[in-house]
């Protein structure tokens, strides 16, 4: 989806972004932009913004659709567009590469930089959005919420647990926002699901991890969506990833997250690993954590 976006990303000309921008903003009020608007959202002429119109849903950044009036949204590939002039223009990022991961909230690229970076683009809200809305706080007093307000908050709200939480936590090095896309470094290792640990390490890679959660718990997040999947594996230790379900330790269920964040992962480890792992106390090891006590951790792990 986003290689594709990147590979048109040449074809496209200021107007057209003005284009896209102008339909972005007619967003936040209605799902489908009435094209009679578009002239003003994005200040192009109406025979600008007709010939704009066909550029971009030949590319499939907008799609249109006939309601009470001739209405136009932008697609995922057209929010990714924005996203990338905007890092393209603040020298962010140089290019897009392969996939490093896909997800049904989230897209993560290679970027082509002079360092090791990551590109990824939230998703939450565009396929699910009854759903997300349900189970996310996205609490607002606009009238009209779109997915793309969802995806937006989504990279908001992870890139602010980043910069809280790097270097003092073991979480991707956080380098640029815009709208619904972080760039941040790439990860080392792999995902715990893919790692095959040796015996001798099982108990020490999930110390580790643990450690990692009272370090996160002590600067004032809690992960909230903890698994064998938000965390990476390499010879030089674990990272974190995937903060955007994070929520501070004010929170009124902060002790409940933080509990259920360690019983994923001791569920993980048990299931995977049943004869390298003593037996644990969930409540034990989650009260540890939130009291800073490093040695009652290395004790239950």
């Amino acid at each position: 989806m986003v290689r594709n976006v990147a590979g048109v990303m040449a074809e496209l000309e200021p107007e057209d972004f003005y284009l896209l921008s102008g339909v972005e903003q007619g967003m936040r009020f209605s799902e489908w932009v009435n094209r009679g608007k578009l002239p003003e959202l994005s200040n192009l002429t109406s025979e600008e913004v007709e010939y704009r119109l066909d550029r971009c849903a030949t590319r499939g950044l907008i799609e249109r659709k006939t309601i009470q009036y001739e209405g136009y949204t932008l697609t995922a590939e057209g929010y990714d567009a924005l996203a990338l002039r905007t890092f393209s223009k603040r020298d962010t990022i140089e290019g897009v590469g392969a996939p490093l991961g896909v997800g049904k909230e989230s897209d993560v690229l290679e970027v082509q930089s002079y360092r090791p970076l990551a590109l990824k683009f939230h998703r939450e809200g565009y396929t699910n959005f009854r759903e997300v809305m349900r189970e996310r706080d996205y609490a607002s007093d606009k009238q009209h919420v779109s997915w793309l307000y969802t995806a937006r908050k989504a990279a908001e709200r992870e890139y602010e647990a980043l910069e809280a939480l790097y270097p003092e936590v073991s979480v991707p090095r956080p380098i640029d926002q815009n709208r619904h896309a972080i760039v941040m470094a790439k990860l080392e290792g792999v995902e715990l699901d893919r790692a095959k640990l040796p015996d001798e390490q099982v108990v020490g890679v999930l110390d580790l991890i643990l450690r990692e959660l009272a370090s996160a718990y002590q600067v004032g997040y809690v992960h909230a969506d903890m698994s064998e999947y938000n965390v990476a594996v390499s010879e030089s230790g674990v990272t974190v990833f995937d903060w955007p379900q994070a929520v501070s330790t004010d929170h009124d269920n902060a002790r409940e997250l933080l509990s259920r964040d360690v019983s994923n992962l001791v569920s993980y480890f048990e299931r995977k690993y049943p004869r390298n792992l003593p037996d644990l106390d969930v409540d034990s090891v989650s009260e540890s954590l939130a009291a800073d006590d490093f040695e009652t951790v290395r004790n239950h792990a």
